[in-house]
């Protein structure tokens, strides 16, 4: 069973940045895509970002230009470098796993508060 670890969320004034790690056990991360998913209270998990086993990322609208996604796979652990950020981004912040389309593990969520 791979188990998925979360570190690196808080609280940040807005325009502040702040950096989440997701650390993966087992061996099967690097073939996997790995990234994030957010929920706010009150609405559904939305997908931030991800990065595919041969390192293409892909990025919400909403984020594009403030977060990069990276990934090492010698560490099995991806990485979310959130800059500018904005009381909206506001939520709980899942890492995951997927194979195909739908996701095959998922983290236990870290939470993130920027204020205003």
């Amino acid at each position: 069973q791979v188990q998925l670890v979360e570190s690196g969320g808080g609280l940040v004034q807005a325009g502040g940045s702040l950096r989440l790690s997701c650390a993966a056990s087992g061996s099967i991360f690097p073939a996997y895509t790995v990234g994030w998913y957010r929920q706010a209270p009150g609405k559904q998990r939305d997908l931030v970002a991800s990065i595919t086993r041969g390192g293409s990322p892909n990025y919400a609208d909403t984020v594009k230009g403030r977060f990069t996604i990276s990934r090492d796979n010698n560490k099995n652990t991806v990485y979310l470098q959130m800059n500018s950020l904005k009381p909206e981004d506001t939520a709980v912040y899942y890492c995951f796993l997927a194979w195909s389309t739908s996701v095959d593990y998922w983290g236990q969520g870290t939470q993130v508060t920027v204020s205003s």
